[in-house]
C-alpha cells in the first residue's frame, strides 16, 4: 500500500474540557485523525491532520454549531500545511498505545507486541468515535475489566458503538454476541470493519438504531448488560430506554459525562428503578455502574 505522502494539513484549536464532547463530534466528520492532548492552561488541545486543505469558511461553520451546543464562544483555530511527509504516520505516533484495565489499545503502526496476558484491541484513528484515548472509553474499559473478575455476561448491548471497541472488547471478554448499536451509518461500518480486524466479527452484530427505538433492539434483548458512552443530556433522555431493555439483575455502564454532572444522569435512571452500584473518575470524567 502506497504511504500517504504530501503536504497535508493540519487544523488547532483548543478547548475547554467540559466542550471538548460536542468539538470532538464535529471534527470527526473531517475524517482526519485527531490527537487530543492534556488539558493546558485549563483548556484541552486538539489537532486534525488532513489531506486537503481545510478552508477557514468552511471550518467555522462547522465549529460554530459545536460552540452553541457547549455553551461557548467560538474558539480561534490555526490553520496550518505540513512538510512534505508520511503525514499520516506523524499522526499516528502521536497515539501511543495505552493501557486500560486487562485491555491493551493500539494502531497499526505499533510495531511491538502486545503485552503478555493482556487483551489487544487494534483500533486505528478514524471517522468514528472511540479510539481508547479518551477518558470516558477509558473508564468503560476499567468498568468491564473489574466486572469480568466477577461475573460473566451472555447478551450485552454497546449502545452509541462508534468505532466498536467497547463492543469488541466484550466479545473478547465473553465468548457470547454482542450487539453493536448505533445511529450512523459510517460508525457502523467502521465498527464492523474493526470487528474484523480484532477476529471478532461473527460475534460482535452492528444494528442501526436511534437510541432504543430499533425493533430489532429489542427483539434482540433484554439484555444484561448495557454499556453507553455518550454525553450526559442524552443518557438522561434515555433512562427508561435503559429500564425497559435492561435484564431482571442486569447491570449498564454509563459514560460520556463530567463528574459534575453525575447527578444528571442519575436521577432519572433512579426514577426508573435503576441504583447506583459503582462509580469510576478519571480526571474530570466519570462512568457509572447501575443495577436494576
Amino acid at each position: 500500500m502506497a504511504k500517504a505522502t504530501g503536504s497535508g494539513w493540519t487544523l488547532a484549536l483548543a478547548v475547554p474540557p467540559a466542550a471538548l464532547p460536542f468539538f470532538e463530534a464535529a471534527l470527526e466528520a473531517l475524517g482526519g485523525a485527531l490527537v487530543i492532548g492534556g488539558p493546558e492552561t485549563g483548556r484541552v488541545p486538539i489537532t486534525v491532520y488532513l489531506a486537503g486543505h481545510p478552508k477557514k469558511s468552511d471550518m467555522t461553520a462547522l465549529l460554530t454549531p459545536a460552540a452553541v451546543a457547549a455553551d461557548v464562544d467560538l474558539p480561534d483555530f490555526r490553520i496550518e500545511a505540513l512538510p512534505d511527509l508520511d503525514w499520516v504516520a506523524e499522526s499516528q505516533r502521536a497515539l501511543p498505545p495505552i493501557r486500560a484495565g486487562r485491555f491493551y489499545i493500539y494502531g497499526s503502526h505499533v510495531g511491538n507486541a502486545p503485552p503478555a496476558a493482556s487483551i489487544p484491541i487494534l483500533i486505528d484513528a478514524n471517522a468514528a468515535f472511540g479510539t481508547g484515548r479518551h477518558e470516558s472509553t477509558r473508564g468503560c474499559l476499567l468498568a468491564l475489566s473489574l466486572m469480568a473478575k466477577r461475573r460473566r455476561f451472555r447478551r450485552p448491548l454497546d449502545l452509541g458503538c462508534g468505532s466498536g471497541v467497547l463492543a469488541i472488547a466484550m466479545a473478547k471478554l465473553w465468548p457470547v454476541s454482542v450487539t453493536a448499536a448505533d445511529n450512523d451509518p459510517t460508525s457502523l461500518a467502521v465498527a464492523h470493519s474493526n470487528a474484523r480486524l480484532n477476529g471478532v466479527a461473527a460475534r460482535v452484530r452492528p444494528l442501526a438504531s436511534d437510541g432504543y427505538r430499533s425493533a430489532a433492539l429489542a427483539r434482540r434483548g433484554p439484555y444484561d448488560l448495557i454499556v453507553a458512552n455518550i454525553l450526559a443530556e442524552p443518557l438522561a433522555a434515555m433512562a427508561g430506554g435503559l429500564a425497559c431493555h435492561l435484564a431482571p439483575g442486569g447491570l449498564a455502564v454509563l459514560s460520556g459525562l463530567l463528574t459534575r454532572q453525575e447527578r444528571i444522569v442519575l436521577v432519572p435512571h433512579r426514577l426508573h428503578g435503576l441504583r447506583l452500584v459503582g462509580r469510576l473518575r478519571i480526571g474530570e470524567w466519570s462512568t457509572l455502574i447501575l443495577g436494576g
